[in-house]
């Protein structure tokens, strides 16, 4: 999840001016629930690739010194996949499990769902069929899962916490394997909270659209606050949000951003002197010379990516399989697909019609029978085909190796480009919940808008290829943000992201000293209270809570204090970041 909009934009460029052509893109149709419905809806019709321009070239783009990928047969690796949904809304006559002991049985519909782990209940409707926000992957090898009074824990076989669940809370804490905590609370009226280290995160609300549920995230990442919008569409027996932006461009736009440039420029982005750039630099290398918007668009998704995975944890690359042209020229690819997407959608919203959720959703990606790429957004830990858990972590790339089955609710892909460590190697071959897969597509969307609209308002300036007149029309607002509620303030979202840390700190406590195996010698004894680092905290406050760290580093404005499982950044003497 997580989008981070950083101005990276500078340098020059050759002007050249571009005719362009109106690209089409096919709209499928399928009927979206309106609230837990007792099917999935079926899946979307296979379609065409978007039409190729009458002219501009192949609509396979390359940089200098950049080749088309090519891939042998990858081979799927096929897990049984289980439910770990969040407590539903409506349904049919199934029961609601409470994250009893491993192995709890739901009773009712047609067919009961069985979960693997306990750690979060399903709730069945009617039909047999699941309905909640997320889908749990296999489990890991020597991973337990042990009921607790208010839910579950699960540990790695290290002993490591990796997940808790607090069916109380409505809650589940996630330990990810790059360090960071992960907690996420969904409500049963759909809304949610995600809150990570350092006061990070999202608060999610529903509104209702001509009859359709629609959700506004106000996100609160790294000191920006701002507003995204997603739809919510029933598949597979879950519930997606697919990403819809918040304004919408005119199709001649869309073209130029979809269609080769005149010819290829140089750009000169300005990172040299940043951090982040010779931090991976043995994992990201710029293209030299730019063919077209679909490769520039690709260098300003995976810039944004690095940047936050800097700031957000600096963990040291170790044997990194880097991004290779091949890998890039996929994700060019697939951002050129993304464009013709959204030039769809602007169509039908400039009709008054909603935007179709199987099309704009990752239910397309999965039925086309194309091995479509991700871009990773967010920290993550994965299974691989031997059960073996890895980490994937933002900027990461992996490739969808094959058709998703009609019940699966997590999809087989490869690694292709990671930064080693406790990172999954490339080629490993990893299930990922479609949860996350459709995050991973909100990531690459959202950050396609972001650079976009940096294309349109800066074009040619700076050696940027001019945009002809009829591209140069504003953006219009979408329908879905039109019509939705106000934003909430930005001190109130991150009131409510803090203080769903907070209730995560007490979960885990009670958690820990209350196994439901029975009680232990102090099981009448309070857990002690959780010590918090929280943003904003002076470095006094730090060290009086946790003594000085082991050591300290000066980054240009900022101050990094090390301690031995957490590093505190300040900026201007207080906390801005914890991980």
């Amino acid at each position: 999840m997580n989008t981070r909009g950083i101005n990276i934009l500078s340098g020059k460029y050759l002007a050249a001016p571009l005719a362009l052509l109106v690209l089409a893109y096919p709209v499928l149709c399928a009927d979206k629930p309106k609230a837990a419905p007792a099917k999935p809806a079926a899946a979307p019709a296979k379609s065409s690739a978007p039409a190729k321009p009458a002219s501009g070239g192949a609509s396979t783009q390359k940089g200098s010194g950049t080749t088309t990928a090519s891939h042998g047969p990858t081979t799927s690796s096929s897990h049984a996949t289980t439910t770990a949904s969040h407590p539903s809304t409506t349904g049919g006559t199934g029961t609601h499990t409470t994250g009893g002991a491993a192995g709890t049985h739901t009773t009712g519909g047609a067919a009961g769902t069985h979960t693997a782990g306990g750690a979060a209940g399903t709730h069945t409707t009617g039909g047999g069929q699941k309905f909640g926000t997320g889908a749990k992957t296999p489990a890991a090898k020597g991973s337990t899962t042990v009921a607790t009074k208010n839910g579950a824990v699960t540990k790695r076989a290290d002993g490591h916490v990796a997940t808790v669940h607090d069916t109380k809370r409505g809650m589940d804490v996630h330990h990810n394997l790059s360090g960071n905590r992960r907690v996420e609370v969904e409500r049963r009226d759909h809304s949610r909270v995600v809150a990570e280290r350092g006061g990070r995160g999202y608060v999610q609300r529903p509104y209702m659209y001509h009859g359709h549920e629609y959700a506004r995230r106000s996100y609160y990442y790294h000191g920006r606050y701002y507003n995204n919008y997603y739809g919510r569409y029933g598949y597979h027996g879950l519930y997606l949000n697919p990403y819809f932006p918040s304004y919408y461009y005119g199709a001649a736009f869309y073209g130029w951003a979809y269609n080769p440039w005149a010819a290829p420029i140089a750009y000169g982005w300005g990172w040299g002197g940043n951090p982040w750039f010779g931090y991976y630099g043995a994992f990201f290398t710029p293209y030299p010379v730019y063919a077209s918007p679909s490769l520039w668009l690709t260098d300003y998704i995976i810039a944004n990516s690095l940047q936050a995975a800097y700031v957000a944890q600096a963990a040291a690359l170790s044997n990194p399989a880097p991004l290779t042209p091949e890998t890039k020229q996929l994700i060019a690819d697939e951002v050129r697909a993304q464009v013709a997407l959204e030039n769809n959608e602007a169509k039908a919203a400039g009709t008054g019609a909603e935007p179709d959720a199987a099309s704009s959703s990752i239910a397309r990606l999965l039925t086309d029978g194309k091995q479509h790429v991700f871009v990773a957004g967010q920290d993550l830990d994965v299974v691989d085909a031997g059960g073996t858990e890895c980490a994937l972590s933002e900027g990461d790339a992996i490739q969808l190796t094959g058709q998703t089955a009609p019940d699966a609710q997590a999809a087989t892909l490869s690694v292709l480009a990671s930064k080693g460590g406790k990172e999954c190697p490339r080629g490993d071959t990893v299930s990922v919940a479609l949860t996350d897969l459709q995050d991973m597509q909100n990531h690459m969307r959202e950050t396609i808008d972001q650079g976009m609209k940096e294309l349109q308002a800066k074009q040619g300036q700076g050696g940027l290829p001019a945009a002809p007149a009829s591209a140069k029309v504003p953006p219009v607002e979408s329908p879905m943000a039109a019509i939705a509620p106000p934003p909430p303030p930005e001190s109130e979202v991150k009131a409510e992201i803090n203080q769903q840390s907070q209730e995560a700190d007490k979960a885990e406590a009670e958690a820990n000293g209350g196994a439901a195996s029975g009680p232990g010698p102090n099981a009448d004894a309070a857990p002690a209270a959780p010590v918090n680092v929280d943003v904003g905290q002076t470095i006094d406050q730090v060290t009086a809570a946790f003594g000085q760290p082991l050591r300290k580093a000066n980054v240009g404005p900022k101050t990094i204090y090390f301690y031995k499982d957490m590093k505190v950044t300040f900026t201007g003497g207080k906390v801005s970041d914890v991980q």
